[in-house]
């Protein structure tokens, strides 16, 4: 039976430089060739302390391994002194809990208080960094666990201790699935000397523990507005993130790391951002969209599915309006979004509005009568909900003037902008904030008659003679060129030309301009300048 010495050195400052004076005195007070060193964080209730190397291991320093590390701190020495030392993998034992303080951070998140055995608590500092470091200037013991409020500690093991190479590391404990996670085991002197050298604490000298802390859950903030600027901007915010959502509960969402401004990412979670998650520190720069704020990550769009937008088909006597809704119709087989039929709505704005009120969904997908639908659209697009309101205007095909561009094309309207306008600009899609997306939704089957031709034709070259920019100028000339060899093709180039003298003999006045809103009043001015009536 060798010589049992027991260290009774608590966690503090010049802790290691007492443990190391105090084994090389036990060596000396020895009376057996060997010396066990203890601690009082093991318990040895089970541990044979008969034990004595072979002679091919007798200058050796032994150590035994505890449930975390290959060594506990638990050593037989030889009292002559050893030139390495033999780790053993059997017997091991079992480290206590540590008896180091607790100071737990506090993100204002209502949850403080509930990690066990704290000593202290600071508030969260911007970043992990700075918090960190302002906790190392003023900790009184060598070793120190930080925790989070934002973290559950209910099943946490605090006997957890670093491997004695590892002792002047500073240790990360994962939250959830991120390694940059809110539970650390710091070495304070260490940490205090070194961190001044580092801008950034991901440059520290980090241990990651994959063993992870659960986070506790976001608060889910569910709205039914059509982005999510003004819910965020009016949030009275407990904790440092929140998930939005305008499409019901949320189940589970990425861990987004809270180390500094620029990990503290917005994070949609579908490809409309229907759920997403919002950190505290964008609500500063949000003014008109969530784009505002730098730091987004879009690679979590995956995680759930929006709600399919509402279509809705707006017809007013076309000739071909039957075959067109039948063939949308037909493309959304197996398709889950509603579709709803307006008809024979007078006036433009009306008929706009009429469309947004049979909506269901905040945006929905305006088909006009003239279009058919491009067989391969996909029906699940979304808006973007990070950005602020706005219509959507797709591509369609114009197979008489063999252009491609937004003119008769299927529109994502938004539908409080539908219903705040009241036709105030020559172009209803043009008066609210709009974004063109270069995805063809169809070919636009305008000259089935004359009357449709021609009405078609005068209303666009209205709109692009009111712009001067050069794709205006463009077009402008592809709708004044014959298209004779085309069914109705004369007519729709009459109507060009019937609207740009229209527009040089009323010189742009927009009141003037305004009229072609009105059906009754197209179809005056259409049998006055070419004596064509609405049923040709």
């Amino acid at each position: 039976m060798f010589d049992i010495f027991y260290s009774g050195v608590k966690p503090g400052l010049f802790a290691h430089e007492r443990q190391a004076r105090d084994v090389v005195h036990a060596g000396e007070l020895s009376s057996t060739r060997y010396f066990w060193w203890t601690n009082y964080l093991t318990d040895y209730s089970r541990f044979d302390f008969l034990f004595e190397p072979p002679p091919w291991q007798s200058d050796q320093r032994h150590a035994w391994p505890s449930q975390w590390q290959r060594d506990s701190g638990t050593y037989l020495i030889p009292k002559k002194g050893s030139v390495d030392t033999n780790y053993h993998t059997e017997k091991i034992l079992k480290r206590l809990k540590d008896l180091t303080n607790v100071i737990e951070i506090d993100h204002m998140d209502d949850n403080c208080g509930l990690v066990p055995g704290t000593t202290k608590t600071v508030r969260y500092f911007d970043n992990y960094r700075d918090t960190l470091a302002r906790i190392a200037r003023t900790a009184d013991s060598e070793y120190v666990w930080i925790c989070s409020s934002v973290c559950d500690y209910t099943d946490f093991d605090f006997s957890w201790h670093p491997d004695h190479w590892q002792s002047a590391m500073l240790h990360v404990f994962a939250s959830n699935e991120e390694k940059f996670g809110d539970t650390f085991y710091m070495h304070t002197p260490t940490f205090r000397q070194r961190i001044g050298q580092f801008t950034l604490l991901d440059w520290y000298e980090i241990n990651f523990i994959a063993k992870g802390v659960p986070r506790r859950p976001l608060p889910l903030i569910e709205h039914r507005d059509d982005t999510h600027v003004t819910a965020v901007q009016t949030q009275n915010w407990a904790g440092p993130l929140a998930v939005f959502s305008t499409n019901g509960t949320v189940d589970t969402v990425p861990t987004v790391p809270l180390w500094r401004e620029k990990t503290k990412n917005i994070v949609p979670l579908s490809a409309g951002a229907s759920q997403v998650i919002v950190p505290r520190a964008a609500v500063p720069y949000i003014r008109t969209q969530l784009y505002d704020y730098a730091n987004i990550d879009r690679t979590q769009r995956h995680m759930y599915t929006d709600q399919p937008l509402d279509i809705v088909f707006i017809s007013n006597g076309e000739s071909g309006a039957d075959r067109n809704y039948n063939q949308l119709s037909d493309s959304l087989s197996g398709k889950d979004n509603q579709l709803h039929w307006v008809k024979d709505v007078n006036g433009r704005v009306a008929a706009y509005h009429a469309a947004a009120q049979a909506s269901t969904t905040a945006w929905f997908f305006a088909v006009f009568a003239k279009l058919c639908i491009n067989k391969e659209f996909n029906w699940a697009w979304q808006p973007d909900r990070l950005q602020e309101p706005k219509h959507y205007i797709f591509h369609a095909h114009n197979p008489v003037t063999g252009l491609t561009y937004g003119h008769q094309a299927m529109i994502a309207y938004n539908k409080k902008l539908v219903l705040n306008n009241l036709g105030q600009g020559l172009d209803f899609t043009l008066d609210s904030a709009h974004e063109v997306v270069p995805i063809l939704s169809g070919t636009a089957e305008y000259a089935d008659t004359k009357w449709s031709a021609w009405r078609t034709a005068f209303r666009e070259v209205l709109k692009l003679k009111c712009n001067t920019d050069v794709d205006s100028e463009y077009r402008l000339g592809k709708w004044l060129k014959n298209h004779g060899a085309l069914k109705n093709g004369e007519w729709s180039r009459y109507g060009a030309e019937d609207a740009v003298e229209y527009y040089d003999t009323v010189a742009g006045n927009f009141d003037e301009l305004k009229k072609s809103y009105d059906w009754t009043w197209l179809a005056s001015y259409a049998f006055m300048r070419r004596n064509l009536l609405t049923n040709q």
